[in-house]
Parts: structure tokens; C-alpha cells; sequence
């Protein structure tokens, strides 16, 4: 089951876990309660991944960290890099997806990119 992440415990979560799929929502929001069971039934097929969800009613801060500009979003960190970030509900066969080649990435690569574009940007 996804647990609940605050302020507190957003950095160890993503520094403690290798993959970790954010789910930012607020309880008034349609679209969010309408994706919840897709996240749980999906966080139960993968119990490798830490899944987490944020109250950003509760955790204005960390919305505004993440910059996040409508909710329900996605956020996927793997080894504290973000590799997948997009605001929406998803169908349950595209989180499937996502988190299959979040799995499947080399990340030796990644960082690589990573720093090729932080040296580019100065």
C-alpha cells in the first residue's frame, strides 16, 4: 500500500528507496479519488517500489517545491534522480508501463544526461 509522504519524510523516502512513484492529490479533487484505486492496485503489483502520496491540501510546501500546477501528478524518482513527471490521471496499463521502463532504465546513462545538461546550463 502507497504510504503518506510530509515535508518530514520526502527526503528519506527518495533517498532511501531506488524507485519511488509520487502521487500529489488533494481530497477535493475528482480526478485524484477517481485514480486512487489505480495507484493501490498498481503499488500491490509492484512490491519493489516504494509508492507514496501526497495531501498537497496538507503539504502546500512540497507542492510548491515540486512546482506542481495541477493535480492529480506523477512524479517517479529513481536513485534521487526524477525520471518521469506528468500532471494527469493515468489508465492502469500506462502506470504499468511507465514503471516497467522506469525498472528497465540504465542509470549509469541517466546520470550521465544529467550532468551533460548541467554542465550545458552552466
Amino acid at each position: 500500500m502507497p504510504i503518506d509522504v510530509t515535508k518530514d519524510t520526502i527526503q528519506s523516502t527518495i533517498e532511501d528507496n531506488d524507485i519511488v512513484v509520487l502521487d500529489f492529490w488533494a481530497p477535493w479533487c475528482g480526478p485524484c479519488k477517481g485514480f486512487a484505486p489505480v495507484f493501490d492496485k498498481v503499488a500491490g503489483e509492484n512490491p519493489d517500489v516504494t509508492f507514496a502520496k501526497i495531501n498537497t491540501e496538507e503539504e502546500q510546501e512540497l507542492g510548491a517545491t515540486f512546482q506542481i500546477r495541477s493535480i492529480p501528478t506523477l512524479m517517479i524518482f529513481r536513485e534521487n534522480i526524477i525520471v518521469f513527471s506528468q500532471p494527469g490521471a493515468l489508465p492502469e496499463a500506462a502506470l504499468t508501463e511507465i514503471i516497467g521502463k522506469v525498472k528497465e532504465l540504465d542509470m549509469d546513462e541517466v546520470r550521465k544526461q544529467v550532468e551533460e545538461q548541467a554542465n550545458a546550463q552552466g
